[in-house]
């Protein structure tokens, strides 16, 4: 059988503080096929964005420090490659969009400029071809008046235009592989949903593998094909997009679920997940949820939980999985 386009295999990062090993991904796997949209969804600090620049060969070393696992593009492990043949990868074969476009662009340069520099380094483009591809770039992402803005700074542009310029440098290559890191945070409902969609189309016309990193399932709905839930820096499960909210088996994502606000619930209080998530460097013993989990029982604090999975493409961490699945009231 052919590989998947991507996959991570038990990846392990830890982060080295004070002279303490602190582990910020603890074997994290899932798998992202070639046209689909994955929707890596979780708290602050729960790995999700370590996960994404491990897989982009960015994180700072030190302190960061990938211990464990793979993480493969078509079968081959990017962890054994040298520097120089994966900075050959970024950009070419997968791309990133950074949550916070102000600060991931450069302020001293026009937009077209840091869009054209991308052909013209790694495809020796001219300066005028690359501003050609920069325009019809931005022109794709829904830049009103392309050809007259392509010489404008990131300050002259509102947070959604900075996205869709951030979107037109993340695609100038042609990547296999776009990894959205929280592409909507700070952006008001309506902007949110634009960006959403031209994502979802810009990954379907192109036959993209999309990873979505997010905190916000509400957010992914319409757009996600499969779903992984990060908890303490672990996937705590992985799931069809139908599956997680129709029949989510682990206590967490249930948590999450319950969590979006409903236009069907007006004038009731909205649901919490109570606490805090844990400190990566004093987990709770047993399973790291159990402090904050509705159905946690006394093995739960005891035990740590196995990998299971109650259907076919559906497997959660929790050791009532296979009663939470059946279990659909």
């Amino acid at each position: 059988m052919n590989a998947p386009l991507l996959e991570l295999d038990d990846l392990r990062v830890e982060f080295k503080v004070r002279g303490h090993r602190i582990p910020a991904v603890r074997g994290a796997s899932f798998t992202l096929e070639q046209g689909r949209t994955l929707a890596v969804v979780g708290e602050s600090g729960s790995g999700k964005s370590v996960t994404s620049q491990a897989i982009m060969g960015i994180l700072d070393t030190p302190p960061a420090k990938v211990t464990g696992g793979r993480v493969l593009l078509h079968g081959v492990d990017l962890l054994e490659q040298d520097e120089e043949t994966r900075r050959s990868i970024r950009g070419n074969h997968i791309a990133i969009v950074f949550q916070d476009a102000l600060s991931a662009l450069n302020p001293l340069w026009s937009v077209g400029f840091q869009i054209g520099e991308l052909f013209r380094v790694h495809r020796g483009t001219s300066r005028a071809e690359a501003k050609k591809k920069a325009i019809d770039l931005l022109d794709q992402v829904g830049i009103p008046d392309a050809r007259n803005r392509v010489g404008n700074y990131p300050h002259q542009f509102s947070g959604g235009m900075r996205q869709r310029v951030m979107i037109a440098m993340a695609l100038a290559l042609d990547p296999e592989v776009l990894i959205a890191d929280e592409p909507t945070t700070a952006l008001d409902v309506t902007v949110q949903a634009q960006i959403m969609r031209l994502l979802k189309r810009i990954q379907e016309e192109r036959d993209m593998g999309l990873i979505l990193i997010t905190h916000d399932l509400g957010v992914v709905a319409d757009v996600a094909d499969d779903v992984a839930v990060m908890y303490a820096g672990e996937v705590v499960e992985r799931a069809g997009i139908r599956d997680t909210f129709k029949r989510p088996a682990h206590p967490y994502t249930k948590a999450l679920l319950r969590a979006i606000p409903r236009v069907d619930s007006v004038g009731r209080e909205l649901e919490v997940i109570r606490g805090l998530p844990p400190n990566p460097a004093d987990l709770p013993s047993g399973c790291p949820f159990h402090p904050r989990c509705f159905a946690a029982e006394d093995r739960c604090a005891e035990e740590v939980p196995p990998w299971t999975e109650p259907a076919e493409h559906h497997g959660a961490r929790c050791h009532f999985a296979e009663e939470v699945y059946v279990d659909e009231r």
